[in-house]
């Protein structure tokens, strides 16, 4: 009879008759703080961020339904205190993980969620411990989800980033000022005018014409995204995409703004080195600024967020660093985010003709700032170095981006994902590199061998090959779309 009476923990736990404010704080923000950690990885991964999660997602939470729960006892002989634990556990769940759904604060979801939690917690107060054992065990199946996360990244494979050569001991013989300038998701002009694009206005490719700029028709970037382009860029190195494990390349944030041949090669040669964006978006995970100057500081970049946004303004910071330190040559990696690429999921796609007009408007601000910023740079610093090169193509002819996971061959379609735009003036106006500034990958190495005047640099160039990660209608991996000599195909990366 002893072994028949004895009660589980759970049943003690739903029976004892105490209730467990702190607990529930605790549990409110577990599955939560997971869900974001695993989808966001390389976004969290320091520990500043540790702490910041827990101190929003666990602690915070924990205080408040506990002070509350306190105080609700004093008044009116806690008459409200069966209602605190359900209402409030229920609203910190629900709006963390809005917020790591989102990656922002929707005010008019976070009312709605509010009232959600009013509802339950007056209709099921007498469940609160039930609510509990579910969110401990969603925080369980959270904490199992993203235990692999560290583990990958301890296992992270960075042979890649070896160079071929010793381009890093380069010695220019000319120290022009160099401006990388990125106008995000815009296609190249030999595309721009057909295929899904058709753009009548040729007003801005006139404009670069007259300011002694060199076209490169059908250049293309190797990845499809802002960060797997850029990684490859300022590595001049292919990634694969980590071999298939990530769609962002692991720790990309870290090479583009902490640590790249690129940096280390301009610093070497005695330039100081500026990064100036429009958008924190490069640094969301807080990477060691390896910029000698960056127009954001990390007070200014949230902990939890896309790092997209209201656009500040680039121009005062360009002036301000055109002034400072005159006597030393100077790099600027310049990031303008318009036009940028169609909407990401089908939910928010306005159709392909909807996205197309969305895109040509992005398009006019795109050349709108740009010309501004050559304007400035142009009329301080006349024999520059300046290269513009988009990281991608614009998706223009898709409903939305996520088709790219799915197998496509169409020759339009495809060169809408990865033709870039890349122009550049040569200081002494002569052009150079037509037969190797083919694919971004390679960009930077042209730049070195003209500045150090290193002709065997280009013999270590990469392979100018596009790539995609196909997740639909084709075994899951990473497929060579685009070849060499920018003829369509379909091959597994191995």
């Amino acid at each position: 009879m002893a072994k028949q009476d004895r009660k589980s923990p759970i049943q003690n736990f739903l029976q004892n008759g105490k209730e467990y404010p702190l607990i529930a704080g605790l549990l409110a923000g577990l599955y939560p703080v997971f869900f974001y950690a695993t989808n966001n990885y390389t976004l969290v991964n320091t520990f500043g961020h540790f702490l910041y999660f827990v101190g929003l997602f666990i602690v915070l939470p924990a205080i408040f339904i506990y002070v509350t729960y306190r105080i609700s006892r004093k008044i009116k002989d806690g008459v409200y205190t069966k209602y605190v634990i359900p209402t409030l556990g229920s609203f910190f769940f629900l709006f963390f993980m809005h917020i790591g759904y989102y990656g922002s604060l929707k005010k008019k979801i976070s009312l709605g969620l509010l009232m959600l939690s009013c509802l339950i917690g007056f209709f099921l107060w007498k469940h609160a411990k039930k609510l509990l054992i579910v969110q401990g065990i969603l925080g369980l199946i959270g904490l199992i989800t993203f235990i692999p996360k560290p583990f990958q990244s301890f296992a992270y494979d960075d042979t890649w980033q070896v160079q071929k050569d010793n381009i890093t001991a380069v010695q220019f013989t000319t120290k022009p000022n160099v401006y990388f300038i990125q106008p995000d998701g815009y296609v190249n002009f030999s595309e721009l005018y057909k295929g899904h694009y058709k753009v009548t206005d040729s007003s801005f490719q006139k404009y670069l014409d007259r300011e002694g700029f060199d076209f490169y028709p059908d250049f293309r970037s190797n990845y499809a995204s802002t960060l797997t382009s850029n990684s490859a860029t300022f590595m001049m190195k292919h990634h694969y995409y980590d071999k298939g494990l990530s769609l962002e390349t692991f720790n990309a944030r870290d090479i583009i703004v902490s640590d790249n041949p690129v940096l280390t090669i301009f610093k070497n040669n005695g330039y100081k080195t500026h990064l100036l964006t429009e958008l924190p978006y490069l640094l969301l995970n807080r990477p060691e600024m390896g910029y000698d100057y960056c127009n954001f500081n990390y007070d200014e970049v949230s902990y939890i967020g896309t790092g997209l946004g209201k656009r500040v303004d680039i121009i005062p910071s360009l002036e301000q660093s055109l002034t400072r330190e005159k006597a030393k040559p100077k790099f600027f990696f310049i990031e303008i985010f318009n036009p940028g690429h169609i909407h990401g999921n089908k939910g928010a796609s306005l159709g392909i003709d909807g996205e197309r007009e969305l895109w040509m408007e992005s398009m006019k601000m795109a050349n709108e700032r740009v010309t501004a910023t050559l304007n400035i740079i142009k009329a301080n610093d006349p024999n520059a170095l300046i290269v513009i090169m988009a990281d991608h193509g614009g998706y223009v002819g898709m409903e939305y981006t996520g088709e790219i996971y799915s197998k496509a061959q169409e020759r339009d379609i495809l060169y809408s994902i990865f033709s870039s735009h890349l122009s550049i003036h040569w200081p002494d106006g002569k052009k150079r590199g037509e037969k190797h500034l083919k694919s971004a990958v390679n960009v930077f190495r042209v730049l070195f061998s003209y500045l150090g005047d290193d002709n065997k640099l280009v013999d270590h160039t990469e392979d100018n090959s596009s790539f995609v990660v196909i997740k639909k209608d084709a075994p899951q991996g990473v497929y060579k779309c685009i070849d060499d000599q920018g003829n369509i195909v379909f091959k597994k990366q191995e």
